[in-house]
Order: structure tokens, then sequence, then C-alpha cells
């Protein structure tokens, strides 16, 4: 009798201190807000080199509330409205963007927003042929697993092309965790540039490693290519902005 009652005393402190546990779990917090600040051997927007092949440095932060609203800014440093367009200013983007992402059902994610690419003090528009670089595009993405399929719209003008409104960008890409710290994330895009003179339309690939080392740190490396013609994206003694390349990032999160 004695070693049951102990044992039913036993039992009743232990579910005891689980209630207790559960009680005094921390709450999940309404939002939370991060920081990152990164380099990169040589900055890719949807295959296209952005500082015609050198290292960039970047940075950012991000806003994000249980409710699956998310804000944020993203900076980089850029050679290409100097470089490519022939602009006198133009060393600096910008990223402010803001959506909403939660699940349609098990499995099944979503993300709709807005993102404005902001190149402060451009002068593409005074170059012939060019209009201001600052670009607005709205997005949605479906994600199932691994798979994530996104399309993006721009309601201006893209990417300093005159005339452009209307730049559609279609993604497919998928995240594989190897373990240990390790993804593997397969990527293809197709970019469409309407009323050009010549066609800037190209798709782009590109296949990444990434491995996190823990602490905020983790490395990229990045095998990128295209099929974006020298007609379009070749200028003068710079080679085409979209050949191959393998870049290699470094980031630091907290």
């Amino acid at each position: 009798m004695k070693l049951k009652i102990k044992s039913a005393l036993v039992l009743g402190t232990l579910l005891t201190g689980t209630v207790v546990m559960a009680q005094t779990k921390a709450p999940e917090p309404d939002y939370t807000l991060s920081y990152n600040v990164g380099a990169i051997s040589d900055y890719r927007f949807r295959g296209i080199a952005q500082t015609t092949f050198n290292p960039a440095l970047q940075a950012g932060l991000d806003f994000a509330h249980k409710s699956g609203l998310y804000l944020g800014a993203w900076g980089s440093s850029i050679k290409w409205i100097k470089d490519y367009v022939g602009a006198t200013e133009g060393s600096l983007e910008l990223d402010l963007y803001g959506g909403y992402k939660g699940e349609i059902s098990k499995d099944l994610g979503f993300d709709v927003g807005v993102i404005a690419y902001q190149y402060p003090g451009n002068t593409a528009a005074k170059v012939a042929g060019f209009a201001n670089a600052n670009t607005t595009e709205v997005y949605g993405a479906l994600s199932y697993g691994v798979l994530t399929a996104k399309y993006s719209y721009s309601t201006s003008n893209f990417i300093a092309n005159s005339n452009s409104s209307g730049s559609a960008y279609v993604e497919v890409a998928a995240t594989f965790d190897l373990g240990d710290g390790y993804t593997l994330t397969p990527h293809v895009g197709h970019q469409t540039i309407p009323n050009q003179s010549v066609s800037g339309d190209y798709t782009d690939y590109a296949l990444t490693l990434a491995k996190d080392f823990g602490n905020g740190l983790s490395a990229t490396l990045a095998a990128i290519g295209t099929n974006a013609g020298d007609a379009f994206y070749k200028v003068g003694s710079y080679d085409n902005l979209g050949k191959s390349t393998l870049a290699v990032g470094l980031k630091y999160s907290f």
C-alpha cells in the first residue's frame, strides 16, 4: 500500500511539473525584427550582373508579425547604372518591400506583396533612350513542400528601360535540406520586357549550395547562367551582363 501511495505521489509530482512547465513556456512574440549584413563576389539580379562582375556589400532589416504581415528594407552597392546605362549617378540599390504570407492548407503556403527597387539619385532618365531606374513590382507566390513558384509584375518602367511597364518574371525554385546545415537550391526563371526595339527577354538558371554555420553566420556558393542576348546585355567594352558566373557570398544575421 505504501509503495502504491509513493508511486502515485511521484506520478502526481511529475504531472504537476509538466503542467507548470507548459504554463511557463514563453509565448510566441507578436513580432520579430532581424538584421543582416554581407558581401558577395558577383551580385546578380535574376542572373544579370549588377556590379559589372565585381563584389558588392549588402545589408538589410526585416520586420515580421505573427499574423503573417511583413516589411523590410535591403540595400546593395551596384555599378550597372553608370557602366551599362552611362549615367553619372546611381551607385546604390535600396529595396523596400512589404506583404502578407500564410497557409492555404497543410504544406501549401502563399506570399503576396509589393517591392520598390529604388536607386537614390540615379540619373538614368537623362541618358537618351532610358528611363528612371526606380521600379515597382507586385508579386505572388505559392509554395508546396520544397517547391516555390513566384510571379512578379512591374507597375512602372522596369530597371531604366523606357516604356517597359508590364515587364514580368516567373520563377520556380526548390530547397533541399542536405543535413548538417547544408541546403541545395536549384532555380529557373524567365524575364520578359515589352516594347523594346531589341528583345531583352531571357531565361536564367542557378544552383546554390548554402551552409549555415550557426550563430547567424551563413555562406553560399552559386553557379549562375542565362541565355541573355548580346544585343541587349552587352555594351561597349563590357562583357554580356548575363554571362555565366560562380558567385560566393557570406552573410551574418542577427
